[in-house]
Formats: C-alpha cells, sequence, structure tokens
C-alpha cells in the first residue's frame, strides 16, 4: 500500500514540477508549484517526518507561494516579451545545466562510496522534531545563520520590488516638516468683525 501511495504521490508532483515551468500564466504556474508542496509533504508523511510535511505545508504553501502569487500579480511583468528572448540564453542555459548535473553525479558517487548500509534518523532523540534539532543547532549552526541572512535578503529585494514612485501623488515631506520653524507656521491675523479673512 505504501509503495503504491508513494508512485502515486511521486507521479504528482514530477507532473507538477513540470507544469510549473511549462505553463505559460505564471499564476498557473504558482498554483502547481503549490500542487508540488502538497504532494511532496505526503511524501514525508509517508516516511514518518510529520513535523517537516506539516512545515512544508505552513511555511512554502501558507507563506512562500502566497508571496509569489501576489509579486506575480502586482508586478506589470510582460511575460511574452521575456519569452520571446529565451531561446537567446538556452544555449548557456544548457551548459549550466550540464555543470549542475555533473555536480550532483559527483557528490552521489562520492555519497554512495562510503555510505553505510543502515542510517539512524534520530540516534539520541525519541521523535523526529528532537532529531532536526539536535543537527541543526549543533552541526549545521553556521549554515543556519547563513540561511536566516539569506531569508533576510529576500524579503528586503521582495520590498524593493513593490515600491514605485508614480508621479503626481501627493506625499508628506518629512523634511519640510521638521525644518519648518514656528515664525513660518504661525501667523496672526487681525480679524475685524463681519469681515473674513
Amino acid at each position: 500500500m505504501e509503495v503504491i501511495a508513494f508512485s502515486i504521490l511521486s507521479a504528482i508532483v514530477l507532473i507538477a514540477a513540470f507544469c510549473v515551468i511549462a505553463a505559460r500564466n505564471p499564476v498557473h504556474s504558482v498554483l502547481f508549484l503549490i500542487l508540488a508542496f502538497f504532494t511532496s509533504s505526503g511524501l514525508l508523511v509517508l516516511i514518518g517526518a510529520e513535523f517537516l510535511a506539516m512545515l512544508l505545508i505552513v511555511v512554502y504553501v501558507g507563506a512562500v507561494a502566497v508571496l509569489f502569487l501576489f509579486v506575480v500579480m502586482m508586478l506589470d511583468v510582460d511575460f511574452v516579451e521575456l519569452k520571446q528572448g529565451f531561446l537567446n540564453y538556452a544555449p548557456f542555459g544548457g551548459v549550466v545545466a550540464l555543470v549542475f548535473f555533473a555536480e550532483i553525479a559527483l557528490v552521489a558517487s562520492a555519497m554512495g562510496a562510503s555510505r553505510p548500509e543502515t542510517f539512524d534518523a534520530s540516534p539520541n532523540a525519541e521523535t523526529n522534531v528532537e532529531a532536526i534539532g539536535q543537527v541543526m543547532y549543533t552541526d549545521y549552526l553556521l549554515l543556519f545563520q547563513i540561511s536566516g541572512i539569506v531569508l533576510l535578503i529576500a524579503m528586503i529585494g521582495a520590498i524593493v520590488l513593490t515600491l514605485r514612485h508614480r508621479p503626481g501623488v501627493r506625499r508628506q515631506s518629512v523634511e519640510e516638516q521638521t525644518g519648518r520653524k514656528r515664525a513660518d507656521a504661525v501667523e496672526l491675523k487681525d480679524v475685524r468683525p463681519g469681515q473674513g479673512i
């Protein structure tokens, strides 16, 4: 039963991942990405990592994919014009892909030579949450801090992308307000009865 569920979920993940890069509409791409995240969380449940499955849904589906959706809908990007120049960069992209797959093959062959037959996911922990915490905050503390900095930079970049300075919009000038003197701001008028200013 688990093999059948694994096969179905894996097929859905692969199809959804292909549709992410093949869809013409960027909103459809984000929706296929959400489907890939959901089915990936199902695969994590199958291997017994319930916390990671919940984290994948909450963080990636609930935050990152929704952020992608809002950015795609808020930015007026002409995707037709971008796709017209895609073929110009196809050779360079192919070279980068070959280098990437060569690196993956080298790492996989190096790991396969020294990999033990059995692997205990939680040697000193009762649950997978404790095992993740022990490994993350001891062996990979520096990488954890670097990933936090990368996420901060990505958040600042998303804010910068949405900033637009449109002409003709009324805004407050904080410099003029704070630099204004009382003599320039307050003016006494001698108003006579029955007459306006």
